[in-house]
Parts: structure tokens; C-alpha cells; sequence
């Protein structure tokens, strides 16, 4: 793997590389948001990429970019769902095969999606296998390339077309970002769209936003340096859980971040809540942690505006209806 950290240039070139291959998600707007937060809130909307997820971008990005010869080995990667389902959509779409480690609790609608891309499904234990390892290993076995979840250059710059295009699409309108909240896992979104942030929006503060329990990107910016999540939070955000921040991410967003906040269960299902009330879209837990940052006032910009990423809508139905009967 190249380890070389991305710049703005890579996520200018990732988003030529993937017009007309992946969605160019719109800005939405609600007067209600607006009341709420007493800013004029846009929403990136990446449930309605296809695949649900801005996962599809980074995956993507990084299959163009694999030679012909590592291209007939085909992809491993591990995930818990939506890099898995975005690595095996990006496969097909370049007729290579695919194998996903899934951890064994990974929700279901995730592991039939991934798997209705045509890729191989192997489960594992999420508290007891070394994921990194196991792809490793699947990668040798298979003689193919791995594509990580977040910690690789080809991903984290085509995750960055995220905040690419929400620049772009605020600048059409007149508006000029103060600050900016972003679902964070292992930082590679992140620290994709603060790089674009730093080359067209410099004085916009952008937040990683993360779910109690598993706020260790809040934690490490705060110690300076990589800390690893304890896991003494709940499950909920599935698409969150990372080990701990990239060793290629976490510079990038030590960087750059303006800091970080953690949100609780509550403030997730009144942002999953709200978005189908108002925004009318589905968003999975993971994918609306910014999106309750903002409603909760955790990131704030009186009179400003805010810029939030909403990064996933694959939501367990069980899981859906507990949030919109809380």
C-alpha cells in the first residue's frame, strides 16, 4: 500500500475519476432544521448514493486506481457493512471478485446486500480476531489486494469528493461554511473532506462527530496523540466501531480538526427520527452522529452556517423502529 498521505489534489482528481460513476448527492435544506440549530443548516445526504453509503466513493476510487494485474486478483477488505457492500459494488462494477470479512454480528441487511454484489462473505468475531490480519491473510490466499475500511490514500481522497461537492454546491448558492460536522469511525471521511475544507473553506471549523463510548478521535486530539477506543460504549453506531484512528488519517485530522464531540443513543434516534420526519430520509445510527451533533447544539454556529454529513442510510429495520418510537 502506497502510504503516502493524500492531498486537496488527490480529491480533485478522485472526483474526476468518479463522475458518472458514482451519485452526486444534493445539498438539502429544511425551515425546521434552521429553527432548531438558529443556523442555515446543509445536508449532505449520502443515503442516496448508491450502495446508502459515501463508502462507494473511497472504494471505488481505490479499484480505478489498481493495476490490470492486481485487478484480476480481485478485493479483500473487512467491514462492517458499508465498505464491505461499496468494495463488492466496485468490484462488480469492474468485473473483479470480492471477499469481505464481515464481523459475525454485522446487521443483516448489510451482510445480503454486500453479498448481492456477488461477493464471498466470511464472518468473524469482532472482539476476538485481528480483522487487518485476517485480510492480510484472505489477500494471500486469493493473491488479491486489500482496500481498507479508512486508512489508505486512494480512500481517504475519494471520501473527500463528500465535502467536494458540498463546498461547491454552497458556493453556488452564496453561502460560505462556519462550521462543519462529520460522522467519524476511523477518520477517513474525516480527514478526506478537511483537506478539501482546508484548500476551499480555510476558516470553516469542522468536528468529528462520534458516538459515546467510542469517541477515541475526540480523545487522541485532545492527548495529542493516537489513543484506542476502551469498547465500554454500546453497539448501536455498528459503522463507528474502529479500533482506533488511522495511522494515516489521524495526522491529517489532528491537523486540521477544530475538535471533536461525542453524542448519546438518545441524540442518534432524534436525528434518525428527524431526518425521516422532516428530511424524509433514512439514516442508519453511524450515519446520523453529525446530524445529532447539530440538533443537540454540540456543534453550533449562531447565525452561520453549518455544513453536516449525513454518511449512511443502511438501517436495520429493528433498529429503525426503535429510534422513530423513542
Amino acid at each position: 500500500m502506497n502510504e503516502t498521505a493524500p492531498t486537496f489534489d488527490d480529491v480533485r482528481d478522485a472526483a474526476a475519476r468518479l463522475a458518472g460513476r458514482i451519485v452526486r448527492t444534493p445539498l438539502l435544506r429544511h425551515r425546521r432544521l434552521d429553527e432548531v440549530t438558529g443556523a442555515t443548516v446543509l445536508v449532505k445526504p449520502e443515503p442516496l448514493q448508491r450502495t446508502g453509503s459515501f463508502k462507494l466513493r473511497g472504494a471505488t476510487n481505490a479499484a480505478l486506481l489498481m493495476d490490470p494485474e492486481a485487478r484480476r486478483g480481485g478485493i479483500v477488505t473487512h467491514s462492517s457493512g458499508n465498505h464491505g457492500q461499496a468494495c463488492a459494488a466496485a468490484a462488480h462494477m469492474l468485473g473483479m471478485a470480492a471477499t469481505i470479512a464481515m464481523p459475525s454480528d454485522a446487521p443483516a441487511i448489510k451482510v445480503d446486500a454486500t453479498r448481492r454484489w456477488g461477493a464471498e462473505i466470511v464472518p468473524f468475531d469482532r472482539h476476538g480476531v485481528d480483522r487487518d490480519a485476517l485480510a492480510a491473510t484472505l489477500a494471500v490466499e486469493r493473491g488479491a489486494t486489500v482496500i481498507p475500511p479508512f486508512d489508505h490514500p486512494h480512500v481517504i481522497a475519494g471520501q473527500g469528493t463528500v465535502a467536494l461537492e458540498l463546498l461547491e454546491d454552497a458556493q453556488a448558492l452564496g453561502l460560505a461554511l462556519d462550521a462543519f460536522a462529520v460522522c467519524t469511525g476511523g477518520g477517513g471521511l474525516t480527514a478526506g473532506c478537511v483537506l478539501a475544507l482546508e484548500a476551499l473553506s480555510p476558516r470553516t471549523e469542522a468536528y468529528a462527530v462520534e458516538p459515546e463510548g467510542w469517541d477515541d478521535t475526540k480523545r487522541s486530539l485532545e492527548a495529542g496523540r493516537r489513543l484506542p477506543n476502551t469498547v465500554t460504549g454500546s453497539g448501536l453506531c455498528d459503522a463507528l466501531l474502529s479500533r482506533q484512528p488511522g495511522a494515516i488519517t489521524f495526522p491529517i485530522n489532528h491537523r486540521h480538526l477544530a475538535g471533536g464531540v461525542a453524542v448519546t443513543e438518545a441524540e442518534v434516534f432524534r436525528a434518525m427520527r428527524f431526518a425521516f420526519e422532516h428530511l424524509k430520509i433514512v439514516i442508519e445510527p453511524g450515519g446520523a452522529v453529525a446530524l445529532a451533533a447539530v440538533l443537540a447544539g454540540k456543534v453550533a454556529a449562531k447565525g452561520g452556517v453549518i455544513g453536516v454529513v449525513v454518511s449512511g442510510g443502511n438501517a436495520d429495520p429493528a433498529v429503525f423502529a426503535r429510534a422513530l418510537a423513542a
